[in-house]
């Protein structure tokens, strides 16, 4: 779509570069905005699936034997991806992946943990094996050791260490384009939500949507770290310690995705500020 053909805010916020966040994902998330469907079916399918969403979670909740489905929970998601899914919403999910493992990478690396996160999936079908619920489990594991966060000093940012980075290259993203995928980023997350809630034991599900908290813990970390607390700010999803239900979830992890965007494009700054381009890998 022509600048001429979007609206004046659209074409604000795709030249906005106040906020720290790649042109990328900013050229993505404008696009997937642009979705005809997203302004159409979205509103009708959200509707829907967040009264399915809450029913769900309800069943899960009662004191009966409790059922998961993993394997048929990572093969219907990799179906809608590869078959409705548009391809600005999947590349936009295959760029949170590598994002919140580089971030978690970063912040153990610089506090002197052990601690790997290896989820760097470069199409659909990878997403069979970097799996949604690894994904969510090597982030809590990843924090548990990440230990005491006094551990998180200030480190002046030549001498920062990035051997675990992995700078996001667009090009490296394998995807087939279909003429069936016409759904939206936000649509396809209400349809996911939704089998999420259904096919994991009410323990994991609950995990899963509380983890989007952790993203005020580890900008505090990580902005001890770079010498900029402000950065707490980036964080939409707070207080950890206080649980919650389904409730709004599709704005949290929509917020949750900004925020992972934002530290990797302000981390990734100030490595190609610290480290001259002939010295990258060393």
């Amino acid at each position: 779509m022509s600048n001429r053909e979007q609206s004046a805010f659209i074409r604000a916020i795709g030249n906005d570069n106040s906020l720290p966040i790649e042109k990328a994902a900013v050229e993505l998330w404008v696009k997937d905005l642009d979705n005809p469907f997203r302004w159409t079916l979205r509103p009708i399918l959200q509707f829907l699936f967040a009264i399915l969403l809450h029913l769900t979670w309800f069943f899960k909740r009662l004191p009966l034997p409790q059922f998961s489905g993993h394997s048929l929970l990572q093969k219907m998601i990799c179906w809608f991806c590869k078959n409705l899914v548009s391809p600005e919403a999947n590349l936009l999910i295959l760029r949170h992946f590598s994002t919140e493992s580089n971030v978690i990478n970063f912040l153990a690396e610089n506090s002197g943990k052990e601690v790997v996160v290896d989820l760097y999936p470069k199409c659909v079908d990878d997403m069979m094996r970097d799996t949604f619920i690894k994904h969510d489990q090597e982030l809590f594991d990843a924090f548990y050791h990440l230990g005491d966060a006094k551990d998180a000093q200030e480190i002046a940012h030549t001498e920062l260490k990035w051997k675990r980075w992995k700078k996001i290259d667009m090009k490296a993203f394998e995807l087939d384009r279909k003429l069936t995928q016409v759904i939206d980023f936000e649509t396809a997350h209400a349809l996911f939500m939704c089998l999420f809630c259904f096919l994991l034991k009410r323990d994991e599900y609950r995990d899963a949507i509380n983890g989007f908290n952790l993203d005020q813990s580890i900008a505090i970390r990580i902005g001890r770290i770079i010498g900029k607390p402000e950065i707490v700010e980036m964080a939409y999803n707070k207080y950890p310690h206080y649980l919650v239900g389904p409730w709004n979830l599709s704005q949290r992890f929509l917020m949750h995705g900004f925020f992972t965007e934002y530290l990797y494009a302000e981390l990734e700054s100030i490595r190609n500020d610290a480290i001259p381009p002939s010295n990258e890998g060393e």
